[in-house]
């Protein structure tokens, strides 16, 4: 290779040009029809995200989690790949009702529940609940014979970004304490559930606990298994790619090869099916030098669909719409959201080519987890949502 070619190979990496997989054409239109901020939701990508996790997860029954993404669009897509739902409040249950969602296709998987909300899930259909501790299981005591329960296990990730077993979950020593309770006051064990966290980069943990979940199982052989629930986790690349989730879901399939073959497999993926699903559109609204950087001010920030690097833990890939030649010059530079509180940075120390005002940027994997935490401080409202069936060109490698 020669020099040049290196050094061009060298730009390409350092200011990667991730734009080019989407059809800018179509983003142009876009654009010219609906004001900034807005974000697109594009439907085959939702049909792709689905289609790759089930492949990599054969025969596991796969429960959508609303929590991350929970446009009515989305879940009427899942809806039509024969998706099922994974529901944890009132709210979700009237959303998927109303959607022609059936109760017998979801599970209602939040450990802490009001006995009014108990309620309103049996009224809808949906009769399997997760519990973690001794507490929720009195709670069901009036519904014997009503429902089935599933009780959820922790086991502490640290390769998870976000760990969720640190709020939920009973430890394994309690676990046959708490069947013996449900099964002596008439209620019925189904099953066992675990998340390892959100997010995570590795599925050694999962794998881990799969088969102490099985292990546990054999110990407690008097109890009808029906069900083992092994959460989310299933990664998606931000700025830093993560394992294929072929790669990913290789050893947690190896692991549930151990399962007896009469017990059902579930998994609540969230983020792996939201995130890639939609993009949010900006616009710079104001620019000023502060130092030796360049300060562009946008008309969406952390407070509204970007809400995710404060509460996700995610730094999400934003670029020009314009094209940019990597062989440019650029510059040190921050992106800012619109309000009034200097914690509304969306990006700092950052190299960008020089904009103007009214440039238009894109920010890329921004389903998961951003709208769902948006806010309207400032009175900013939340950016709308433009739904697609394809924003990708077709003459490119598109996933």
């Amino acid at each position: 290779m020669d020099k040049q070619s290196i050094v061009e190979q060298f730009a390409e990496e350092s200011h990667p040009d991730f734009l080019q997989e989407f059809d800018r054409a179509s983003l142009e239109e876009l654009v010219a029809k609906h004001e900034t901020p807005f974000m697109v939701l594009d439907l085959e990508e939702v049909d792709y995200q689905y289609k790759s996790l089930q492949a990599a997860l054969p025969g596991v029954k796969l429960f959508y989690a609303l929590k991350s993404l929970s446009h009515p669009e989305l879940i009427k897509r899942l809806k039509t790949l024969g998706c099922q739902f994974d529901l944890a409040t009132s709210g979700e249950v009237a959303l998927v009702e109303s959607l022609g969602v059936k109760g017998e296709q979801c599970i209602h998987t939040h450990p802490i529940k009001k006995d009014k909300e108990i309620q309103r899930a049996l009224a809808f259909g949906c009769t399997r609940f997760v519990v973690d501790n001794f507490e929720e299981i009195k709670k069901f005591y009036p519904y014997a014979g009503q429902v089935e329960l599933i009780i959820r296990v922790s086991f502490r990730s640290k390769q998870a970004v976000v760990d969720l077993s640190r709020k939920f979950g009973c430890s394994l020593e309690e676990l046959p304490l708490l069947v013996d309770m449900a099964n002596g006051n008439g209620l019925e064990v189904v099953g066992l559930s675990f998340h390892v966290g959100s997010q995570s980069l590795s599925p050694v943990t999962q794998v881990n606990a799969i088969r102490s979940s099985i292990a546990a199982m054999k110990v407690m052989n008097s109890v009808n298994w029906k069900f083992l629930d092994i959460g989310g986790s299933f990664p998606v690349s931000y700025q830093e790619e993560v394992m294929p989730i072929a790669d990913f879901c290789a050893p947690v399939m190896e692991a549930l090869s151990e399962l007896p073959e009469h017990i059902e497999v579930f998994a609540e993926p969230g983020r792996f099916i939201s995130a890639p699903t939609m993009i949010e559109v900006v616009s710079v609204v104001g620019k000023a030098k502060r130092g030796a950087r360049t300060w562009y001010y946008l008309d969406d920030g952390v407070y509204g669909g970007f809400s995710g690097q404060i509460f996700d833990h995610a730094s999400y890939p934003i670029a020009p719409l314009k094209p940019f030649d990597p062989l440019g010059e650029f510059f040190p530079s921050v992106l800012a959201g619109p309000t009034c509180d200097s914690i509304d940075v969306v990006a700092e120390d950052i190299e960008l080519p020089e904009l103007e005002v009214g440039d238009i940027l894109v920010g890329k994997r921004m389903g998961a987890y951003t709208l769902a935490s948006a806010t309207e401080f400032n009175f900013y409202p939340k950016p709308k949502v433009v739904v697609v069936e394809d924003i990708f060109d077709p003459e490119t490698e598109a996933f």
